[in-house]
């Protein structure tokens, strides 16, 4: 008899911010995500959690820096390369909402062969990317 295959998936991924209420008012004010959860913790900590609406994927982690290694480390997390792919069912209709919103892209929308996507900055200058996968 064979083993079945482990189960797994991407949960949560940590995102570190400034501050709780700012980079919860972003995602979910001007990205449109919803919270998860919101608990307070001891020594004035928060388990944040936000998540793009209706998706099945994972969900954002908002973890206050703590320290100044932390605290350099908002808006760069990666080296300045795309830290997180938004997928989208409707390009054109979250392009629109995102721009009237405040979004900053960071170039005009485009069409590569696994979709229309465009780079985009949040609150803190971490880079996304807003794509609408090819069908």
């Amino acid at each position: 008899m064979t083993a079945s295959a482990p189960r797994r998936r991407l949960a949560t991924v940590t995102l570190v911010v400034d501050e709780y209420d700012r980079a919860k008012a972003f995602y979910c004010g001007v990205l449109g995500f919803e919270c998860v959860a919101d608990t307070e913790l001891d020594e004035g900590k928060r388990w944040l959690v936000v998540a793009p609406k209706g998706g099945t994927g994972a969900a954002l982690l908002l973890a206050r820096a703590d320290g100044e290694r932390q605290t350099q480390a908002i808006g760069n997390q990666v080296g300045g390369r795309v830290a997180f792919f938004l997928e989208t069912d409707d390009f054109a209709r979250d392009h629109a909402i995102f721009l009237a919103n405040g979004v900053r892209f960071l170039e005009e929308p485009r069409r590569e062969v696994y979709g229309t996507v465009a780079v985009f900055a949040d609150l803190y200058g971490n880079r996304w990317d807003l794509i609408e996968p090819a069908p």
